[in-house]
């Protein structure tokens, strides 16, 4: 889900709307990205940093919200369209949307982690280290795929073959498509957390590298890429299959690449000290990606060509994710030191960044910035 600040070409205007949006486009992204960085900073010093915040939320349940917060987004968002909240004038829009996030993501994380947590051990918010937090969440990064993809790639199919609208359209892909995702995480996800499970088929590290690298296929293939090469299959059903396919191939690639790549970055003495926990380090590569991938589409209108952009902002998140762990994670957000030269959790600051961009960019519409939007 883009923002449109594409411009549109009319003879009846004396000034070119292209020379207009150029001189405009940039300006607009870079205030946008003020915003969210600002936001993002104060309000993480305000709920989640380690020696400013008054409430010790760090990182856990903190990091659970989030993830329930993010995907109570794509659900409105992205599968529902905002209907019924764009009736809304600003800024009761982005207002309504933010209450609701905010509501809906403490509600869910409060009741795993005391409801769901006194009968199964393993989500109780008691575990060590807040792992049962951690355990509930973990189901989002599922989710993080097959909702995104049935808007990004499926572009809701089948629904709209049976002439449906909206909000019928988003409610039926969030219940049917949460039976895979439910399946998924009863596979991979929770086994790998699971306080019984002796013979899990993945450790948490791997599920977390390789299936966020599939988010990033997703994301990377639907939005960046213009849907590209799926499209190139007809639509409708056969997109869909090949999307669904073709994704799962492309993340595993990803996982792949990522791997060394990660190394690489954190150097070798980092790698040493982390051993198989860099097994989910291409999940904290992806997330910068996936921040960089929203905001280039949300904030600067998706300039460029798909493989221009999607070029940039590969190279935006690898300067990102130097940035944060060698010296924000530190310095800024206070986070504690992982390993040698290296420090924080990119899944917790960045997709707050995430979450930020999606609030404010999309929910309210970049409210204040209306001067310099390119549209």
């Amino acid at each position: 889900m883009t923002a449109t600040a594409g411009v549109e070409h009319t003879a009846a205007q004396q000034v070119s709307p292209k020379a207009e949006s150029g001189r405009r486009w940039f300006a607009f992204g870079v205030a946008n990205l003020v915003v969210v960085v600002a936001i993002s900073v104060a309000t993480w010093y305000l709920l989640a940093d380690p020696t400013t915040s008054p409430w010790n939320f760090y990182p856990l349940p903190f990091n659970a919200a989030l993830f329930w917060a993010i995907l109570f987004i794509v659900f409105i968002g992205f599968d529902c369209e905002f209907a019924g909240f764009d009736r809304l004038a600003q800024p009761w829009r982005g207002l309504t949307i933010l209450v609701s996030t905010g509501v809906f993501a403490v509600a869910v994380t409060w009741l795993l982690g005391s409801g769901l947590g006194s009968l199964f051990p393993d989500f109780a918010g008691t575990r060590e280290g807040g792992l049962g937090y951690f355990a509930g969440a973990l189901f989002v990064l599922f989710g993080f795929a097959t909702w995104v993809m049935v808007v990004l790639n499926w572009q809701h199919w089948p629904w709209t073959v049976f002439k449906m609208k909206q909000p019928l359209i988003g409610l039926c892909e969030i219940a049917f498509v949460a039976v895979p995702t439910l399946a998924l995480y009863f596979v991979f996800g929770l086994p790998s957390v699971s306080l019984s499970a002796t013979h899990p088929l993945m450790t948490v590290n791997t599920v977390l590298g390789w299936f966020y690298s599939i988010v990033v296929a997703v994301i990377l293939t639907g939005q960046t890429l213009d849907n590209w090469p799926w499209k190139l299959f007809g639509g409708g059903g056969k997109t869909a299959i090949a999307a669904t396919v073709g994704n799962a191939v492309l993340g595993t690639v990803i996982y792949f690449l990522m791997v060394p790549l990660a190394k690489i970055l954190i150097g070798s003495t980092a790698t040493a000290e982390l051993g198989s926990v860099v097994d989910q380090f291409p999940a904290q590569i992806g997330v910068c990606w996936a921040f960089w991938m929203i905001f280039w589409a949300n904030g600067f209108g998706n300039r460029f060509g798909p493989s221009v952009r999607a070029a940039l902002t590969f190279v935006l998140a690898l300067g990102t994710f130097l940035l944060y762990y060698r010296f924000a994670a530190q310095h800024i957000l206070h986070e504690p030191e992982v390993a040698t030269g290296i420090s924080g959790n990119a899944l917790g600051f960045v997709d707050w960044l995430v979450l930020w961009t999606l609030i404010y960019v999309v929910a309210f519409q970049s409210l204040g910035l209306k001067k310099l939007s390119p549209a």
